[in-house]
């Protein structure tokens, strides 16, 4: 299948979340690509209604390339925990709540695992879907899995999200990505791999 190829300077980042956007930011930087954010254009956030992180990457993609009239990348990620069936899932954020309180999204998550009565160790994955869209409708999608266990307390403050839960099934890894800098973990993470596939087939 033939990938079509970004060749602009400008590349809108689909997103209000600043964590996200700096994460995003750092990855496409060495290709001398300007980053612009849907928040500082002032752009909508679209509802979600997709119902798997691909389909959320595209709905928001497209949304953000054709208010901007220029290419836009999006990225949908969460992660999906095996006791409790794959939620939150497409859910991350919304367990958050509108204050997008991820410390008592932890707990929810903590709490219904043990509700559960699952034994551990508690097996998760970090799942991130990205989207490059252009404005005449064309859209790219790729998607990085990387599988873990959680941890209770929560470790670190680095990162964002559900990361200082989250401990990497990878090169017997002893830290959560809270734990991590961000440059380790822009090493392994779901939304590098994710991001490994776009450059090779959008940008190498």
């Amino acid at each position: 299948m033939t990938r079509r190829r970004f060749a602009g300077d400008t590349l809108v980042i689909a997103s209000h979340n600043a964590g996200k956007v700096r994460e995003i930011g750092d990855l496409i930087a060495p290709f001398k690509v300007r980053a612009v954010s849907a928040g500082e254009l002032g752009l909508p956030e679209p509802e979600e209604t997709g119902l798997t992180f691909v389909a959320n990457a595209e709905l928001k993609a497209l949304a953000a390339a054709q208010a901007a009239q220029l290419p836009a990348l999006a990225d949908d990620s969460g992660m999906s925990v095996d006791a409790l069936d794959g939620a939150p899932g497409i859910y991350s954020a919304r367990w958050a709540g509108a204050s997008k309180d991820f410390g008592k999204a932890m707990e929810k998550v903590w709490k219904a695992v043990a509700e559960k009565g699952a034994e551990p160790p508690f097996g998760a994955q970090f799942v991130c879907a990205l989207s490059l869209a252009w404005p005449d409708g064309h859209v790219e999608s790729f998607e990085g899995i990387i599988p873990g266990d959680l941890v209770w307390p929560p470790r670190g403050d680095q990162g964002f999200g559900y990361d200082p839960m989250f401990l990497p099934r990878v090169n017997s890894e002893t830290r959560t990505f809270g734990e991590m800098p961000a440059s380790e973990k822009h090493a392994i993470s779901h939304r590098a791999l994710a991001f490994r596939q776009l450059i090779d087939a959008c940008f190498g």
